[in-house]
């Protein structure tokens, strides 16, 4: 229940952004009222909230851009309920609410791996599957907008999809939006079955555990752009088999 409240108050706190992300608007409005609609539900935030134009920066506070015709904003945010019980979001919006066709293409590869990964969720199932099935869903559609090459399975083996999707799927969430994290990550994520990948990627997987009943995990794929990854691989001429730099940049 007290789950279900916070969950209510970041619908409502997202809904407000997709309609505030106007041109001419700066980020700092829309976290703004973000934060002013928590706060009137008796609610505080989760943690700060990620608010940017700028995408590919992890966990960005500067809230001084002004949103532009064309532009992506990303929102990462959650709301914390009076018996501290938290939600976490993360949605992309686009400005004056509509997509060019390209941000149309990867917005659809990155919804059908959430609602996809979503439906796998099941008691008895590890996350780390469903986490190495999303990559997979990531890679298949990366294929076939041109970026990426090749074997699908292949290329989630060896790590290409980390490129575009650099991180774990989800984690678990309840009184902490990392639920437990201060007992340490690998204590409350692995086990004796399963031990952190060292892998790019894969790990940053915060939970690799087998799902049982009552778990509440977020489901959070993603594709980003990064300017100085993406000049680092190709530098290094990684996996030129897989990837095409030239339409990545």
């Amino acid at each position: 229940e007290e789950m279900e409240r916070a969950l209510d108050v970041s619908y409502e706190m997202y809904t407000t952004a997709m309609k505030m992300a106007r041109s001419g608007v700066y980020e700092r409005e829309i976290v703004g009222r973000m934060e002013g609609i928590a706060l009137s539900a008796g609610c505080h935030m989760a943690f700060p909230i990620i608010l940017t134009v700028n995408g590919q920066t992890l966990h960005n506070h500067y809230h001084g851009n002004m949103l532009e015709k064309g532009r992506l904003v990303v929102c990462d945010s959650g709301a914390e309920s009076p018996m501290h019980y938290a939600s976490d979001i993360t949605r992309t919006i686009p400005v004056d609410g509509e997509f060019t066709e390209r941000q149309k293409e990867i917005y659809e590869i990155v919804l059908e791996t959430q609602m996809t990964a979503i439906q796998s969720i099941k008691p008895n199932l590890n996350y780390r599957d469903i986490h190495i099935q999303a990559a997979k869903t990531i890679a298949s559609g990366l294929k076939d907008v041109g970026l990426i090459k090749g074997d699908v399975d292949e290329a989630v083996k060896n790590g290409v999809h980390a490129m575009f999707f650099p991180h774990g799927l989800g984690h678990q969430i309840g009184l902490d939006v990392h639920d437990m994290e201060d007992l340490g990550e690998n204590f409350v994520g692995y086990d004796e079955k399963f031990e952190r990948s060292e892998q790019f990627g894969l790990a940053y997987l915060r939970f690799a555990k087998e799902l049982q009943a009552g778990f509440v995990v977020t489901v959070e794929p993603g594709i980003y752009f990064i300017p100085a990854l993406i000049d680092k691989w190709r530098a290094e001429n990684k996996f030129p088999e897989f990837i095409d730099y030239d339409k990545a940049e």
